[in-house]
């Protein structure tokens, strides 16, 4: 076997960019003035930038070397990314070291840090180290399992709908494995990590979407099922590709992939008459194949040819498969009311959203303080363009779908009232 290689990114100009976005673990709210210095992963001791992030914790975008584009658009043996390494400092937090920041040429890679306020005793730093894209590195192959799980004996369904939940826990390991540790992810944020895990950021946005929808279905057939809960396990999902989806703690994610979940999060695959998302399977198709599975650099190639989402899907698991939506969005106060709200609008959801963005406005001081009175006028607007701006959502100053969940499931993280609920 020809051994991988690694790219020389003197060679090329070709760069992409990236933000760190920088909270506190204890709060979910965002640190201010953290002092970040960023090295190639191969030269860590010698900085490249040294940035420092904004009242929303956030740093600027930084212009850092990529290999070639190309390489991430069709297989190759040259790893298609480079890697950095970042060490982020702030008063009254633990340092915290990162290793193996991917980014890939003309992509906004979106790096999220959490910081430990300092105890009594200051720990010495220990790196989290991410690990290969599953495109470019060796992970085990998906054993393959039936696409419809049985119905429990009872004759019951486990669940009478589906539901996205709010938190899906992550067993980082196999499902044996007892040592591997749990973690509680929101269920966008664990979506947006392994899109960002197992595919290419730099794949037409319909090929993204394709493996969106294909990620999400599996994993809420997981939860529909309650698939690991009944054979005795505390989790809802693995990290090993073996068993699930490749899910890396802390690893970098991308506003391409990151627009597309806030986009469709709340959907699934479906095929008539069957409850259950499919368990939709794939694999790379190069160095695995998968018959009747999709395959990423197949989703891609038809991408690139102009196929939709929808025909992607259908091409590989037939034409009798539909997108469908969730009956229920857990964790969030109000759902969406099922259309735009902007300028002129008025009513008890202007005002809920209004609400929730004053309380935002006090953590994310860049937000303006707006009145909650039920009237979308141009500060409600301007509110909403800031919000949009920090959260790398299209900035309108109109909400819509995507920005009314995420300001739904902000508004959850800083006042953690889900905790209590």
């Amino acid at each position: 076997m020809i051994p991988y290689q690694t790219y020389s990114t003197q060679e090329n100009n070709s760069t992409g960019l990236l933000q760190i976005n920088v909270v506190s673990a204890e709060t979910n709210f965002p640190i201010p003035d953290a002092e970040i210095s960023i090295s190639y992963t191969g030269d860590p001791e010698s900085s490249l930038e040294q940035v420092v992030t904004d009242s929303s914790g956030q740093t600027e975008e930084v212009s850092l070397a990529a290999p070639p584009v190309e390489l991430s658009r069709s297989p190759s043996l040259i790893q298609p990314y480079s890697e950095y390494t970042l060490l982020i400092r702030a008063p009254g937090f633990e340092p915290v070291a990162i290793s193996g920041t991917q980014i890939l040429a003309d992509t906004i890679a979106l790096q999220p840090v959490r910081m430990t306020p300092i105890e009594d005793e200051v720990f010495p730093d220990v790196p989290i180290v991410i690990p290969d894209h599953t495109l470019y590195g060796s992970y085990p192959p998906k054993i393959a399992e039936s696409e419809v799980k049985p119905v429990a004996e009872t004759g019951e369904i486990v669940l009478s709908r589906v539901v996205v939940p709010q938190t899906i826990i992550v067993h980082d390991g196999v499902p044996t494995d007892p040592t591997a540790p749990n973690y509680y992810v929101p269920y966008g944020e664990y979506i947006k990590n392994v899109a960002s895990s197992e595919i290419y950021a730099t794949w037409p946005r319909e090929t993204i979407i394709a493996n969106v929808l294909a990620i999400m279905s599996f994993t809420l057939n997981r939860v529909y099922t309650e698939w690991y809960r009944n054979q005795g396990y505390d989790f809802t999902i693995t990290s090993s590709t073996a068993f699930d989806h490749k899910w890396i703690r802390e690893r970098n994610i991308y506003e391409s992939i990151s627009e597309v979940v806030d986009e469709i999060f709340n959907s699934y695959l479906s095929r008539p008459g069957i409850r259950q998302p499919i368990l939709t399977q794939y694999c790379d198709g190069q160095r695995v194949q998968c018959p009747n599975w999709m395959t990423q650099w197949g989703s891609n190639t038809l991408g690139e040819q102009g196929y939709t989402a929808i025909q992607i899907l259908r091409n590989f698991y037939g034409s009798d498969m539909y997108i469908n939506t969730a009956e229920q969005v857990s964790g969030v106060p109000s759902s969406f009311p099922g259309y735009n709200l902007t300028i002129g609008a008025t009513g008890e959801k202007v005002q809920q959203v209004q609400d929730q963005l004053s309380v935002i406005a006090g953590v994310y001081t860049a937000i303006p303080k707006i009145t909650a009175d039920g009237v979308f006028g141009e500060q409600t607007a301007e509110a909403v363009r800031q919000f949009q701006k920090i959260f790398k959502l299209p900035v309108t100053g109109v909400i819509d779908f995507a920005t009314w969940y995420r300001i739904s499931h902000i508004y959850v993280g800083i006042t953690r009232i889900a905790e209590y609920s």
